[in-house]
């Protein structure tokens, strides 16, 4: 039985133990940044709250950023086209991680079977 290219897309980028671990931090971390902006709501540190994410979605945030704030005419984004921005940059990083993991999982029982 063969899958279609979506539910492999779909098992590469939420189905699989790397891909979920690593949208679970990016969940955790961006939870965090909500609470951390919400209770100092006028001071310097809610700017801060946010890098986070940014630095948990790092390769591709700025590849999905670029194009976003270009297509909003402007270097700030509104919050939720930042919020957007994070979410498909988790995505995509979850989609490497689950075609990476896959990759390793298929050389290693290739490299078990020839032994």
């Amino acid at each position: 039985m063969t899958t279609g290219p979506a539910r492999t897309l779909v098992r590469l980028t939420v189905a699989n133990r790397v891909s979920m671990a690593y949208l679970a931090v990016v969940a955790v971390v961006v939870a965090k940044a909500a609470v951390d902006s919400l209770a100092a709501a006028d001071g310097p540190e809610q700017d801060f709250a946010w890098l986070w994410p940014r630095l948990v979605t790092f390769p591709a945030f700025p590849l999905v950023a670029a194009p976003a704030r270009a297509a909003w005419g402007t270097a700030d984004l509104p919050t939720w086209g930042f919020i957007a921005v994070i979410v498909i940059s988790a995505l995509l990083q979850s989609l490497a991680l689950g075609t990476l993991a896959r990759a390793v999982r298929t050389r290693h029982q290739r490299m078990l079977r020839s032994c």
